[in-house]
């Protein structure tokens, strides 16, 4: 399809996932604010905080993680499996467990092990068996309204755990931070909108030379779960293989594989998410990998994430990947929001 072709859009993008990418900065702000809020006990004396969940409910809590591990009083572990880590019990843990339907079977058995394990507990969802439980067990629920899919949630996945752990002294309160980083989204998408022609946007040039080829996504530190954003994105907007990596991680293992098989290299497109704010070791390595890759005949490209903080750096960068992985969901033609190979995947967990 030519990305110019704004008419094309509405016929393919049936459910309007663009709607929901232009409204991330806005869902993010309401999403904080509404965390402000909810009812939250003190929960005094804890040492360590498991966000349990998968998917578009885990991605909040893996940006979280990232951004605040400079920062927090007490380490945040994303869970996304059954059942919990055996330290993760007892009154000095909190379990925030996370499922946007309710019904992710994962989340559930967290939610149940943690109960089992005397560890303080909350619940973050729309509703479902997870709103359900909570309500059961006194356990307090933290239930948002949203009419669309996981992934496009992350406002809320992020806003809201923000929000409560802010709350309970556990990371500082951004104050003007988180003002300004949706501030630096605004002035940015001002140029990414479905409208603009793709000459002078970005994410529809950055979707161009993603089509055929599989792209891998690289960031450090912050930007780490962005990079892993940037995959989930484009997997589940444009159906395509993508793959993500971690500096200086990746240096140690991965950059060894640039000598077969030659003939998929031209087909692959390595994408370098940098901030001005990342360590700047990581940022040198960067160069470095970028060149070496190149050099054995892969091609490569830098994303350069937009704002003067940590923060902004990290959602400016998240969300020039929605639109990028968006467009390339136009460029093949397809529908960017049915997942029909997941809920295949559930339907048959379900049956068994």
């Amino acid at each position: 399809m030519n990305l110019d072709n704004v008419k094309q859009f509405a016929i393919v993008d049936t459910e309007m996932m663009i709607d929901h990418i232009d409204g991330l900065p806005d869902q993010l702000a309401l999403a904080w604010e509404l965390g402000q809020s909810l009812p939250l006990p003190p929960y005094d004396g804890l040492r360590q905080v498991v966000v349990a969940g998968m998917g578009g409910s885990a991605i909040g809590a893996d940006l979280l993680a990232a951004y605040e591990s400079p920062l927090s009083s007490v380490p945040i572990l994303v869970w996304r499996n059954y059942e919990l880590p055996a330290f993760a019990g007892g009154q000095e843990t909190l379990v925030i467990a996370c499922s946007h339907s309710g019904n992710t079977e994962e989340a559930l058995s967290a939610f149940e092990r943690a109960q089992e394990s005397g560890a303080r507990l909350m619940a973050i969802t729309t509703g479902g068996e997870l709103a359900r439980r909570a309500i059961s067990k006194k356990v307090p629920l933290w239930q948002f309204d949203h009419d669309g899919q996981p992934r496009t949630a992350v406002g809320y996945s992020f806003g809201l755990l923000f929000s409560a752990l802010a709350r309970l002294h556990l990371v500082p309160n951004p104050g003007d931070e988180l003002a300004n980083c949706i501030t630096a989204m605004k002035a940015q998408q001002a140029n990414l909108r479905a409208e603009v022609p793709i000459a002078e946007n970005l994410a529809k040039q950055k979707a161009s030379q993603l089509v055929g080829r599989c792209p891998i996504i690289i960031g450090s530190g912050f930007m780490r779960p962005v990079a892993r954003r940037w995959r989930t994105q484009i997997a589940e907007l444009s159906k395509s293989v993508a793959q993500f990596e971690e500096l200086p991680e990746a240096d140690h293992n991965m950059l060894s594989g640039v000598l077969q098989p030659k003939l998929l290299f031209d087909d692959m497109m390595v994408l370098f998410l940098r901030a001005e704010k990342a360590h700047p070791r990581n940022e040198f390595r960067s160069d470095l990998t970028r060149q070496i890759l190149a050099d054995n005949g892969f091609r490569t490209d830098n994303v350069t994430a937009e704002g003067d903080s940590r923060l902004a750096q990290q959602w400016t960068c998240l969300h020039f990947g929605d639109y990028t992985s968006y467009y390339l969901a136009m460029a093949y033609d397809i529908n960017p929001t049915p997942v029909a190979a997941i809920e295949s995947l559930k339907a048959r967990l379900k049956q068994a």
